[in-house]
């Protein structure tokens, strides 16, 4: 079934209909109206698998796909046109530019934390650079995968856009099948299986990722504004957020100030009865709950929290103090309500362990000094960095959305989802007979040390740069 359903895509990408400016804007359009129209039925899927409240769904899901969506359609045309360069004297006759083409079929894997956005974030990027795209919902967001999978064939073209749903069955066997991108987004460990799988076919891939985003805070970092903006990030989606801070460096003597503003914002935000807030996610499944119990085996000192009802998926905002590199919970990616403090001896101590680990996804730092700001930047590796502040950068369509090394490759969100899904095909058109004369005089043969001198002296660029486009 999946063999034929690539098949019906790659006929309908050949006769071009994709292509078109005003069939991509008429399928945005409808996508729109799909998250618009159902926005209570995706509400209330994704209170189901996550227990997300509304200002999260609105906000984090649905808005920020309507406004893609909204930024998209306003700048297609725009996108799209061929982009005429620079040329040298030698190229002063010929159109230079580069044409901007859809890849052709793509398919999309998209995650459960998220299961709205990042799955039809990059299917907007699919659409408006002309591709046609298979999703795939995560099967772990059950609820939200039923919904996609209802509402997808009831607004979009089912010739260009299929969604196909099921687990690690149904991966696989999408996977054998050749794709001319594959976007996908979730852990390193699936990331990697995706590569190899592409790589039988040399089909390019991006891969979002995650990864254990660290987060400094100086000592002269306002602890209250600090705090406020830490918590908010690692609580949003009850911690299961890719850009989250997993973990916090600082200094012995704020520690535990820090840990005790981090406990006053979290009973300012949620309550002092965290189970009762309305506001408050929970665990998306079973596996994932046994997962971080397990993160909290070796711990000691539980500054605060540590309550969890399983039968209810809840599991509270979790302040450790005192944590060692070598804990159980700084071996992999939190991804959920536990926040590690790790005291060290100086700044230069915390940046050295950021160094020695895989480059992350986000990296935070809270200070007021610019020199610190500036340092941690232009020191370290990571897909986004932010200063004074956690999880913002991942909203802004203007900046790119993506990891580097063990996080990911690839970008997207706004013209980085184009571009993603925009093969940039370099193109020349030359007259027939305007240049022929010079073209007998320094490049065809016979040769000469004259031509050799003109040809060198015209290709270098040193007989000026043509702007003329």
């Amino acid at each position: 079934m999946t063999t034929e359903t690539v098949k019906v895509l790659r006929a309908t990408f050949r006769d071009g209909r994709t292509k078109s400016i005003a069939f991509r804007v008429e399928q945005l359009n409808a996508l729109k109206r799909l998250v618009v129209e159902n926005a209570e039925m995706i509400m209330e899927a994704l209170k189901s698998d996550l227990g997300k409240c509304k200002m999260e769904s609105v906000l984090i899901e649905l808005d920020l796909i309507e406004n893609d969506i909204n930024d998209a359609i306003k700048n297609v045309y725009n996108w799209s046109k061929p982009e005429y360069v620079h040329k040298t004297l030698l190229y002063k006759a010929m159109s230079c530019y580069i044409h901007k083409e859809p890849l052709g079929v793509v398919l999309i894997i998209g995650a459960w934390n998220y299961p709205i956005q990042l799955t039809l974030l990059p299917l907007i990027g699919a659409i408006v650079a002309g591709n046609c795209a298979i999703v795939k919902p995560s099967e772990v967001s059950p609820k939200t995968a039923e919904a996609l999978e209802q509402l997808i064939p009831k607004y979009l073209d089912n010739d260009c856009y299929r969604v196909v749903v099921g687990g690690v069955t149904e991966t696989t066997e999408l996977l054998e099948q050749k794709f001319d991108k594959i976007f996908y987004t979730g852990s390193g460990n699936v990331g990697r299986i995706v590569m190899a799988a592409a790589a039988k076919h040399l089909t390019p891939v991006a891969l979002e990722l995650g990864g254990k985003s660290p987060t400094y805070v100086a000592d002269d970092a306002d602890l209250k504004v600090s705090a406020n903006r830490i918590v908010w990030a690692k609580l949003l989606n009850c911690g299961q957020t890719c850009v989250a801070p997993d973990f916090i460096m600082c200094s012995k003597e704020i520690q535990e100030p820090l840990a005790e503003q981090l406990k006053e914002t979290i009973e300012a935000f949620y309550g002092r009865v965290v189970a009762d807030s309305p506001d408050y996610g929970k665990i998306v499944n079973e596996r994932h709950f046994d997962r971080l119990e397990a993160l909290l085996s070796d711990v000691d000192d539980i500054f605060f929290g540590g309550l969890r009802n399983k039968d209810e998926r809840f599991f509270s905002p979790t302040i450790l103090l005192n944590v060692k590199t070598d804990a159980r919970c700084m071996q992999e990616e939190i991804f959920g309500p536990i926040l590690p403090i790790i005291p060290v001896e100086s700044e230069d101590e915390a940046l050295e362990y950021v160094l020695s680990q895989p480059k992350p996804l986000s990296l935070y730092v809270f200070s007021n000094s610019g020199e610190t700001i500036q340092k941690w930047r232009c020191a370290t590796t990571s897909g986004m960095f932010a200063a004074n502040d956690a999880c913002l950068q991942g909203g802004l369509p203007t900046l790119p959305f993506g990891g580097v090394g063990a996080s990911g490759m690839g970008t997207y969100h706004g013209k980085f989802s184009f571009d993603c899904f925009t093969h940039q095909k370099s193109c020349l058109e030359a007259p027939v007979r305007l240049v022929e004369g010079a073209n007998h005089k320094m490049r065809y043969p016979p040769y000469s040390d004259k031509k050799l001198e003109w040809a060198r002296w015209v290709i270098s660029g040193k007989g000026g740069v043509c702007n003329i486009l």
